[in-house]
């Protein structure tokens, strides 16, 4: 068993590309991540505000990451991809506008931030639908591991960036440095060979996205796979709660500082460890049970974080209460970085490469519009109830949930992969089964 990551998907040139360009991109996107809530929270002043953010993404989401996955089985998904990326830049372009110019106006700001999330909702799952069209499917959960080692590495950094910069540079250029750091993606992109739908032509119709859900409603395993996320995302992601827990618990100012980058960078330092050490994740076998453990440790987590923030001040200093609850939110990181490696990879294998387009779409309406309808609910909570009760109270649901979820699933808890240890040519997929 290896301990360091497995970096055997790097040697296939497309994978590597893409790969590469994220390092860069990650950390630009991340830093629009901190800059968004923390512009809402400078306007308003009220997480409601923020949580509302969640909204405004998860409608979109759900719309375009639906119909974004039947795009991805119709149409040539590298010509998708270029077309989505390039109209993320500009998004990201008109964001920077508006801080520039000093609007102020939360409803700009939603807006969009809506048209964003419609475009990654359309950009993300073609995109994981072509990874398997790049690399074969031994390979598959090394190759997810690896992936979201850099996202959570541009996760830390972002954040990290984002809270030393915002007193210093403006929001603004958080905006403009996004915008930047997507032509490494345009490029790498660019490089691409040309991904044809598998089978017989079709169109990316109302039809074609019921057939998806048709075929999900026959492989329990992968329906599982989301109701389990679902559960992780919806009630175990306090993410709308930092601008407010880093100035009223951690004493930040109110435009943001330190303890909001690292509140934010937290639970991708962990995954960035759990990524690099994932080099046995390869070997998993019960990997439904693998999924179910690691979402009751996430949700435990969660327990622990919510206690350190409301113990912070009652018994518990500033600094050590800080130390702590980034210790849970890193630990929830790591285990968070294993579930959805061995889910994507699930996924993957699973679907067949004409459903792989729209199954992937309905797994980031899971993925990115879970934790949405959480900052919604997590938002609101704490305004009644405060954040250290909404943020423990949620872990404790994440467990239950999980639990009964194993119960109702049987199938999913039982699932197994065999092991394969075949190692890879140096050329593309494609290329090596023409020289075979």
């Amino acid at each position: 068993m290896k301990l360091l990551a497995d970096t055997t998907p790097l040697r296939y040139p497309a994978f590597r590309r893409l790969w590469t360009s994220n390092i860069v991109t990650v950390i630009g996107s991340q830093l629009a991540v901190v800059a968004v809530p923390q512009q809402i929270f400078q306007i308003t002043g009220s997480s409601g505000y923020v949580g509302l953010a969640g909204l405004f993404g998860l409608v979109p989401l759900i719309v375009f990451g639906l119909w974004g996955g039947a795009l991805a089985d119709a149409m040539d998904r590298r010509k998708l991809m270029l077309i989505t990326n390039l109209g993320t830049g500009l998004t990201a372009v008109a964001f920077w506008a508006q801080a520039a110019a000093g609007l102020d106006d939360v409803w700009v700001v939603l807006i969009l931030f809506a048209v964003q999330q419609a475009l990654f909702a359309v950009n993300q799952p073609t995109r994981n639908a072509a990874i398997p069209r790049l690399i074969p499917a031994e390979h598959l959960a090394a190759a997810s591991a690896l992936s979201m080692t850099v996202q959570q590495f541009g996760a830390i950094a972002g954040p990290v960036l984002a809270g030393v910069l915002i007193p210093v540079v403006g929001l603004s250029t958080l905006y403009l440095l996004d915008a930047i750091a997507l032509l490494a993606t345009l490029w790498a992109v660019w490089k691409l060979p040309p991904i044809p739908p598998a089978g017989p032509a079709r169109t990316a119709g109302f039809r074609s996205v019921l057939d998806g859900f048709a075929y999900l409603a026959t492989q329990r395993v992968l329906l599982a796979s989301f109701v389990v996320d679902m559960i992780a995302m919806v009630f175990g992601m306090p993410r709308a709660l930092f601008p407010q827990i880093a100035h009223e618990t951690f004493g930040d100012p109110a435009t943001g500082g330190v303890a909001l980058g690292l509140l934010f960078a937290s639970m991708s330092a962990g995954a960035v460890l759990g990524g690099v050490f994932s080099g046995w994740i390869s070997t998993v076998r019960r990997q439904g049970l693998s999924v179910v453990v690691c979402i009751v440790l996430w949700g435990l987590a969660m327990v622990g974080f919510g206690l350190a923030v409301g113990c912070t001040g009652h018994g518990l200093g500033v600094g050590l209460g800080l130390w702590l609850a980034l210790a849970f939110s890193a630990f929830g990181g790591a285990v968070d970085m294993v579930s959805a490696a061995l889910r994507v990879a699930m996924l993957q294998t699973v679907a067949t490469d004409e459903m792989r387009g729209r199954l992937q779409g309905v797994f980031i309406v899971i993925v990115a519009g879970g934790p949405r309808i959480g900052d919604v609910a997590h938002g609101f909570a704490a305004a009644s109830l405060g954040t250290a009760v909404a943020s423990a109270g949620g872990g404790v649901l994440v467990v239950i949930g999980v639990v009964i979820a194993a119960l109702a699933f049987p199938s999913f808890v039982r699932y197994t992969v065999a092991r394969v240890g075949a190692e890879p040519s140096t050329d593309e997929p494609e290329t090596a089964a023409r020289k075979a």
